[in-house]
């Protein structure tokens, strides 16, 4: 029961105390904070909202879970944005490029979306196990040098096609599509959803069902005790990087194959430091993840109607900074506090204990 109300109490207090910041800010703008709600929740049942929500969600998903495995191992993973760019630029390449057969075609492409993560995040697992260089200041360097590498491969005279004042990579035949479903005007979720949904039970079944899941838990929290255990802590920081590498170049795949067929130089960005968000909203937990993609996608699709209201939609980012703020803080709070209560009971017992054996 304590173990459950540690895991639950403290995303619902960074909720809660989120809304009353915002609330605040409204008030202070002259803005009703009741009416701003009402106008967000109201429009997610409009249009292609809810829609746009799930598909929102679903690569908010992919890219928590790539950044929650690092996590696990206790590393700081920030190249995800540069890892699923240069999965995404690579595998819309050999797409466009390849006229494969159904299936096959979609296959290629989803591996090589893999690969090309779990390519750019060897470099720094390599210096961290080699060198000692910290994955954070690798990570971020190299999500930079991304945007370099696509410029360079994505022009003309490279792999680049001119489209409408914007180059892209040559569209991707028709036949590699993955079709998306369709609920007529309310719109069509991406076909990729259910892949983000098998990546979740797979990170699921990992961490819970399998070896490699516990050594790199116990990895994660005490390297020392893991390699005493007979654990190559270094061997799990390399496997760890990779895997989480190959999640991140699955994370745009829903939009590259399910809507746009093909990667833009102004594809969109900033995925990977959302995901950092979501996973330290969800800790790290698949169903906790999910809970904070949708919270997210929510956060971000309602935002749009606030203009209606003439309420500035920068309170959905406060909101969304104040979240996360709040939930490292909550679970740091309602983390001492069981450890205090817990002290506490263990004292109680001892007294008792003691007392017992001089009576």
């Amino acid at each position: 029961m304590r173990s459950l109300r540690g895991k639950l109490l403290p995303p619902v207090v960074a909720i809660v105390f989120s809304a009353l910041l915002c609330s605040v800010a409204l008030i202070i703008s002259g803005s009703n904070p009741a009416k701003a709600l009402a106008v967000m929740v109201v429009q997610v049942g409009r249009d292609t909202t809810l829609v746009d929500i799930v598909n929102s969600a679903s690569v908010y998903y992919l890219v928590g879970i790539a950044v929650a495995i690092g996590f696990k191992m206790n590393l700081f993973n920030i190249g995800v944005e540069g890892q699923y760019r240069i999965g995404a630029a690579l595998a819309a390449i050999v797409g466009g490029q390849l006229n494969m057969p159904p299936v096959i075609g979609q296959i290629v492409i989803i591996l090589t979306a893999m690969v090309g993560g779990a390519a750019y995040a060897a470099l720094p697992a390599i210096l961290k196990v080699t060198r000692g260089v910290s994955e954070v200041i690798t990570t971020i360097m190299l999500n930079a040098i991304a945007g370099g590498i696509i410029a360079l491969l994505i022009k003309q005279g490279a792999f680049g096609v001119l489209n409408n004042n914007n180059i892209s990579t040559k569209p991707i035949p028709s036949s590699n599509w993955i079709p998306g479903i369709s609920f007529g005007s309310a719109g069509t979720v991406f076909g990729l959803v259910l892949l983000a949904i098998l990546v979740g039970v797979g990170y699921w079944v990992l961490l819970n069902r399998t070896r490699f899941g516990f050594e790199l838990q116990a990895s994660g929290e005490s390297p020392t005790a893991a390699t005493a255990g007979g654990v190559d802590a270094k061997r799990m920081i390399v496997i760890a990087m990779l895997v989480s590498g190959a999640i991140a170049g699955l994370t745009a795949l829903p939009e590259v194959l399910g809507r746009d067929h093909a990667y833009t130089l102004i594809s969109p960005q900033g995925y990977g430091f959302t995901g950092i968000a979501v996973a330290l909203l969800g800790r790290n937990n698949p169903g906790g993840i999910a809970f904070g993609a949708l919270l997210w996608a929510f956060l971000d699709q309602s935002a749009v109607s606030l203009d209606v209201i003439q309420v500035p939609r920068e309170i959905v980012t406060i909101m969304q900074g104040a979240i996360v703020l709040s939930v490292v803080v909550s679970y740091e709070v309602i983390r001492r506090l069981e450890l205090a209560a817990e002290q506490r009971r263990v004292g109680l017992q001892l007294a008792a204990a003691t007392t017992g054996s001089a009576s």
